[in-house]
């Protein structure tokens, strides 16, 4: 198999945690970082050993085959646009794009120029994703009828120094933490049909806690609370709640009810387990996980899975298609909150293949 080499465009925080997994797969190889700050990515450079470029130099590189966008969101879809027409495949962060309208047409630049796009999240690849579809696949509970989703917090602004962005169009507790539990319910139950969601804020200021802008106050522009059900095209109906004003709750992530039991599916933002089954007694026990990838932060793991794929000639499952339903799913949550007004999921995407059981680390079959 040979080498897919890469070029980092966005050298923040997270990516690091891609340069430090890149090391446990052999078919991808990082060899350099860009960003907007020059020093940022001489920094990264120098700490992971690689070359430090600038935005265009690292699109005009003959030795970049692929291009790893970890820039912020409102960036995402411009620079993958310039690196479909720089000739280099591309992987982005979540979210695929800020909408519809402006994601869409990469689909068909890609497809024009014969080239891959996937993007993250990656971890339904995980273990604990992995394990919970392979017992769902196998009739752990019958026939899947519904479920729920939980992403419930009090806030960014707890945490975060600069939380601004999170409250304002294209935040929000949809599109920031949407992604992982979307994917992972399209990699459990296949496509979504139709959306029913309400919404509500709260607040019509925050305070940020914590950082050199302590007890600042600053707007909030969207709404903060929504309540869903994702409709899917094969039958099941989840509950699907979100929110930055949930002080507290007892709900774990996700939930998926079937016609012989229930199985309870990980946090999504993780690759491991713990996976849960409700036995004939009434009893819960931990599931064995049947899948590698669980132990750690494989955060590279869709480029690498792209890169077999492509030398393959096979489809990669972190793909442009999965990505851009999510996308459209959230966009409906979002919009349609405002009326509670069904809202019809026009796209649909192919449920990815499932991994083969495999032991730690294995293969990418």
């Amino acid at each position: 198999m040979s080498t897919l080499n890469i070029g980092i465009i966005g050298s923040g925080f997270i990516s690091a945690a891609y340069l430090r997994a890149a090391k446990d797969f052999r078919q991808i190889k990082i060899v350099s970082c860009a960003d907007a700050v020059r020093e940022s990515a001489e920094a990264r450079a120098r700490e992971f050993g690689i070359r430090a470029q600038s935005v265009p130099e690292l699109l005009e590189d003959k030795q970049v085959d692929l291009v790893l966008n970890l820039t912020t969101p409102k960036f995402h879809v411009p620079i993958n646009r310039q690196a479909l027409k720089s000739g280099k495949h591309v992987y982005s962060e979540k979210p695929f794009g800020l909408s519809v309208a402006e994601a869409k047409p990469l689909l068909s630049l890609a497809k024009r120029a014969s080239l891959r796009v996937g993007s993250a999240p990656d971890t339904f690849l995980g273990g604990g994703q992995q394990t919970a579809r392979h017992l769902i696949d196998q009739g752990a509970i019958g026939e899947p009828i519904g479920g729920t989703a939980f992403i419930l917090g009090p806030g960014h602004e707890r945490w975060h120094p600069n939380p601004d962005f999170f409250y304002q169009p294209g935040g929000g507790p949809v599109l920031d933490m949407g992604p992982y539990y979307i994917t992972s319910l399209v990699n459990l139950l296949g496509p979504v049909k139709r959306v029913t969601s309400l919404s509500a804020k709260s607040l019509e200021e925050r305070m940020i806690a914590t950082g050199p802008r302590r007890d600042e106050k600053f707007p909030v522009e969207i709404q903060t609370h929504f309540t869903s059900m994702l409709e899917f095209a094969a039958g099941p109906v989840i509950s699907f709640h979100a929110s930055f004003d949930v002080q507290g709750h007892s709900h774990v992530p996700i939930e998926i009810y079937g016609t012989a039991g229930t199985i309870q599916v990980p946090d999504p933002n993780t690759f491991g387990g713990p996976v849960r089954l409700l036995g004939p007694k009434g009893e819960w026990a931990d599931a064995p996980l049947t899948h590698a990838f669980a132990d750690r932060n494989y955060r590279i793991l869709g480029v690498a899975e792209l890169a077999t794929a492509l030398s393959e000639g096979v489809e990669h499952r972190a793909s442009d298609l999965l990505a851009f339903h999510v996308l459209e799913v959230m966009e409906a949550i979002v919009e349609g909150g405002a009326t509670g007004t069904p809202v019809e999921i026009r796209s649909r995407c192919e449920r990815p293949r499932a991994l083969v059981p495999q032991a730690r680390m294995g293969s990418l079959k």
